[in-house]
């Protein structure tokens, strides 16, 4: 069971690259031990600023380092940081286009009992709907490390959204097949296609390998980039089935299943079931009991498809 959360991932690829690349700037926002960049401060502290608890001024300035030529990793829990900062990633990161990585820890539901002020369930919409920014949800540390390595290749803005605690691998290390902006097709089926992101990605790949047992072939996709989201591959895999379903750690507004479902009504109509949280204060719990009791589990995915497909 693997024990190295994709947040530590980041952190130990950005002091590695580091050592060589001294542009590269990390802020938090009173954060750095729940970014797990505690181990970066001590390897490059020439290299870390700290803001305390200021979102939004954790956003600007690091707009202002970028803007001077370094490339600058901003990480601060999703909550905040897709809300109380979205002016400024909209404004000072986005419309001024500058090369910052806003990195929200502690995504989705990771803070558990601490309830609906610390979770993250709108920050897809929320981030997705800026000009420029582009979103990124991985599935697991390997992936991680590949997005964050693409990302220090390029100038451009983006938001990367990572769970609190460590997930089961989806990849193995040193194969992982990344391209950057393209889902990975985890399989590929004629009966059933789902589209995952983040967390949900290995509860999905159980749930296709339990569908198989049924008889049930089933496409997957691991769609880490909601955006800009690969159109292309959806609309492949919803002309090779019969109905596409669609699993985040996010409201169903606005999210991956409302884009899904705007890609497939327009190219190749289907019907598509959109697994996801709801427009409501979600339960109290550790991330577990909260995915299975709103069926974000492979359990839920496999009894959504039989259904599905009996209608």
């Amino acid at each position: 069971m693997n024990k190295i959360p994709n947040r530590q991932a980041i952190c130990e690829l950005l002091i590695e690259r580091a050592n060589t690349d001294k542009d590269i700037v990390v802020l938090c926002s009173d954060s750095r031990g729940s970014a797990s960049m505690t181990p970066y401060v001590e390897a490059h502290p020439d290299q870390f600023v700290e803001v305390g608890i200021a979102e939004q001024s954790l956003v600007s300035v690091a707009a202002g380092l970028a803007r001077c030529g370094k490339k600058a990793f901003a990480a601060s829990p999703a909550c905040f940081l897709s809300t109380r900062s979205m002016e400024q990633a909209k404004v000072d990161v986005a419309y001024s286009n500058t090369n910052v990585t806003l990195i929200g820890i502690s995504g989705g539901v990771s803070y558990g009992a601490l309830g609906m002020t610390h979770h993250s369930a709108q920050d897809i919409a929320t981030m997705a709907s800026i000009p420029n920014m582009r979103v990124y949800i991985p599935s697991d540390r390997h992936q991680t490390r590949c997005l964050v390595d693409a990302l220090l290749q390029d100038e451009k803005p983006a938001y990367i959204r990572v769970g609190r605690n460590p997930v089961e691998d989806v990849y193995e290390e040193g194969q992982v097949p990344f391209v950057m902006d393209q889902a990975t097709v985890l399989s590929e089926g004629e009966d059933i296609a789902i589209v995952a992101c983040g967390e949900m990605v290995k509860p999905a790949q159980e749930a296709v390998a339990a569908l198989k047992e049924k008889g049930i072939s089933a496409t997957l996709l691991d769609m880490y980039c909601v955006k800009p989201i690969d159109q292309d591959a959806v609309i492949r895999a919803a002309e090779r089935a019969k109905a596409v379903i669609t699993i985040e750690e996010h409201t169903y507004i606005g999210g991956l299943g409302s884009m899904v479902a705007q890609i497939v009504s327009a190219n190749c109509p289907k019907k598509v079931v959109n697994l996801a949280l709801p427009d409501a204060p979600v339960i109290t719990g550790v991330s577990k009991q909260v995915f299975d009791y709103y069926g974000l589990n492979a359990e839920g995915i496999v009894k959504t498809a039989e259904k599905l497909l009996a209608e």
